[in-house]
């Protein structure tokens, strides 16, 4: 799943798969209009890419793929709350889409609020379990989740001959997520809508 620099986390944002846009796309003029979007996104274009969207939802508002670019857009302009309305809206009217639960799980985590994040990345492998992605972010919560822990044990006294070890290893796991990690391009070409921005793990 990915944004560097945007996330504080290893998780990642994608974009919704190739085979479910195309079983959504409505004609190859939609087609085009996802891939301009998708492409301006890639050149950092925001804000045109932005608008495009709204234009497009203004005719379709209910265009599954064209809601989720705006939600891209709007995570990458870090308007954060409108991302996440967008995000839980495209969870309530599509919830058989693994990508938005995906991408929601990447600005909780940004967040901190890792629960939520584990939440919404076990809806969307539920929903497809072969979604590489989502496992490997869940994987990085689960990290995380497990270093808190273990500084919690710590903090309230626990043996940290124990711990100590444990703590070392995640923080050497969540080190090697932020490293390895890199950013997912928007696709340029149709149906793919595009791939946002979530990068590396934070430095306990």
């Amino acid at each position: 799943m990915p944004v560097r620099n945007l996330m504080s986390s290893a998780v990642r944002l994608t974009a919704l798969s190739a085979a479910m846009a195309a079983a959504l796309m409505c004609g190859s003029a939609r087609a085009d209009d996802y891939t301009d979007i998708a492409q301006l996104l890639k050149n950092g274009k925001t804000e045109q890419a932005l608008q495009r969207t709204d234009t497009s939802l203004a005719a379709n508002p209910r265009d599954p793929q064209m809601r989720f670019l705006r939600a891209v857009a709007l995570t990458n302009l870090n308007r954060t709350e409108d991302a996440v309305a967008a995000l839980r809206q495209l969870t309530e009217d599509y919830p058989e889409l693994p990508e938005p639960y995906n991408n929601l799980a990447v600005i909780y985590a940004r967040q901190g609020e890792l629960e939520k994040a584990r939440a919404a990345l076990e809806n969307a492998v539920r929903n497809n379990p072969d979604y590489a992605v989502a496992h490997e972010n869940l994987g990085d919560i689960h990290v995380r989740l497990a270093y808190q822990s273990y500084a919690q044990a710590r903090a309230k006294g626990g043996r940290a001959a124990n711990l100590q070890p444990k703590m070392k290893l995640l923080k050497e796991v969540l080190q090697l997520s932020s490293t390895a990690a890199k950013p997912a391009q928007p696709a340029a070409s149709a149906p793919a809508a595009a791939e946002a921005p979530a990068r590396g793990a934070p430095k306990p």
